[in-house]
């Protein structure tokens, strides 16, 4: 419905559509330049990665708390083969989980509750070592099961390279030990029968009849 106004009908007539290109250029108050962003996992590879809930057992209140609702991944670094548990917040990215992997770790299915399962870890998430008790929760059956099964398979095979590195060092002592024998063994060839005789004992017997002998040739 048209206005009556006059000033209100000018201001319709001379104002532009919105659409309607003015030929003006704005010029941007402040350019932004491109910001590489870090995460900290470029050197590792995602084994896993699913979306669940988290929870750690306060000790204290004696109940559950809620960590954070975001991501769980399994992160393999791609030259140490060391395995973390990191999840972040969903929003916020925030870390509410990040701990390694190790043989001694296990994980078990919740009492009751077939889509969520517990485990014991040393987490670091904020900042400082702390030995937490951890509750995860999925969607489904299958991602818990897969979840758990994907835990078990990472740490048995950290068990594996653990046994390696200490096999690897025990060797690396035995061949040092060995080489060190050797080397006694080849000082001992190598010293000439005369040194081996001039003993302290053989020393100090000569030394009378040396000394007798210079005395005797003084007297001539």
């Amino acid at each position: 419905m048209a206005s009556n106004d006059p000033e209100h009908r000018e201001e319709e007539e001379t104002a532009p559509a919105e659409d309607e290109d003015t030929g003006a250029q704005i010029a941007p108050i402040v350019k932004l330049e491109e910001v590489a962003v870090t995460t900290g996992e470029e050197d590792e590879d995602a084994i896993l990665d699913l979306k669940s809930k988290l929870y750690r057992f306060d000790k204290e209140g004696n109940q559950w708390k809620e960590r954070g609702a975001g991501s769980v991944k399994f992160l393999k670094h791609k030259k140490t083969g060391k395995v973390r548990l990191v999840m972040r917040q969903s929003k916020t990215l925030k870390i509410c989980a990040n701990h390694l992997v190790i043989p001694t770790m296990t994980v078990q299915e919740h009492a009751g509750n077939d889509k969520s399962c517990v485990w014991h870890a040393s987490d670091f998430s904020d900042g400082e070592l702390k030995d937490e008790l951890f509750c995860i929760r999925f969607g489904s059956v299958e991602n818990c099961k897969k979840f758990m099964e994907t835990f078990q398979e990472v740490a048995e095979s950290q068990q594996s390279k653990e046994e390696n590195k200490d096999a690897s060092a025990a060797a690396g002592l035995l061949e040092k030990l060995s080489v060190e024998d050797k080397k006694e063994e080849v000082v001992k060839e190598e010293v000439p029968e005369k040194v081996k005789e001039a003993t302290p004992e053989k020393v100090k017997e000569e030394e009378p009849e040396k000394a007798a002998a210079d005395s005797a040739k003084k007297d001539e």
